[in-house]
Order: structure tokens, then sequence, then C-alpha cells
């Protein structure tokens, strides 16, 4: 089964956050500014993580739920 619609929108957008963030501070015209969009895009990077492995955690959820509904059916 497909993870959760909200889970895979959500590692979309930090995906796109984080790589406008990149650019951002690639082109800031300061140190502090460029310091500032890397930290955002370090933000961005871990959260997207976390949802990798939260879809993970959903994948892994719906594989034991599978297993366990062919459990309970009779074999051929």
């Amino acid at each position: 089964m497909e993870e959760d619609p909200t889970t895979q929108e959500l590692r979309v957008r930090q995906i796109r956050r984080e790589g406008a963030e990149r650019e951002l501070a690639e082109q800031a015209p300061t140190e502090d500014a460029a310091e500032e969009h890397a930290r955002r895009a370090d933000k961005n990077a871990y959260l997207r993580e976390r949802l990798e492995q939260r879809a993970e955690a959903e994948r892994q959820a719906d594989r034991e739920d599978a297993e366990e509904a062919s459990d309970g059916e009779p074999g051929p």
C-alpha cells in the first residue's frame, strides 16, 4: 500500500524548500545571509529525513497489517 499522501506531499515540499534555501545561500549578498539560508536548508533536510522515516514506518505498518490479514485466512 502507498504511504500516506500527506507524508508524501510534505516530503516533496521539504525537498523543494531545501533546494530553494541552498540556492539562496549561494546567492546571498552577505555571509550572515548565506549562513541563515544554509541553516534553513539544514532544517529542511532534517525534516525531510524525519518524513522519510515516517514513510518507512507507514510502509512497515502496512506490511504488518497485510501479513496479519493473510495469517487469518485459510491457506490453499
